[in-house]
């Protein structure tokens, strides 16, 4: 876009009765008191893990029962002389590296959420000794005062 069309915008944009409007979030959107600011509550962690490991869990077996009946087809094939059964014994293959890598992926996405949740359990009980540690110090100084 050309300066002078981008002027010409500004221009028509100003003397309409909606206005152009940059870079900004709306005031009143009938949302969240909170703005700009990413939550996430505990239940929500929760419930991603859980999603994580149920997934984890139920595609292991029925990636598992799928591999062998394709395994199986495959040699049947390959025995009786078709040339679909390598290629069905290439994709089974093929589906055995990607179903590791999806429960790779689960398993990554569990045990990151609970090193997270023991970490921020380990920055808290930190913060609260370093903050109690403060407050000790006020107290003397306090004291001190009196003097």
């Amino acid at each position: 876009m050309a300066w002078d069309e981008w002027e010409q915008l500004k221009s028509e944009a100003q003397q309409s009765k909606t206005k152009l409007q940059l870079n900004q979030y709306l005031a009143d959107q009938g949302g969240s008191s909170t703005q700009g600011d990413l939550v996430a509550s505990q239940k929500d962690l929760a419930a991603v893990g859980k999603a994580a490991h149920d997934l984890f869990t139920d595609f292991t077996t029925y990636s598992g029962h799928a591999r062998v009946a394709s395994e199986a087809a495959a040699g049947g094939l390959k025995g009786e002389g078709f040339a679909l059964g390598g290629a069905l014994e290439h994709v089974t293959e093929r589906w055995s590296q990607q179903t590791k890598t999806l429960l790779d992926a689960c398993a990554h996405i569990s045990n990151h959420l609970r090193f997270t949740k023991n970490q921020h359990a380990a920055d808290e009980s930190y913060i609260a000794g370093a903050v109690s540690s403060i407050a000790l110090l006020d107290e003397g100084f306090d004291d001190r005062k009196g003097h």
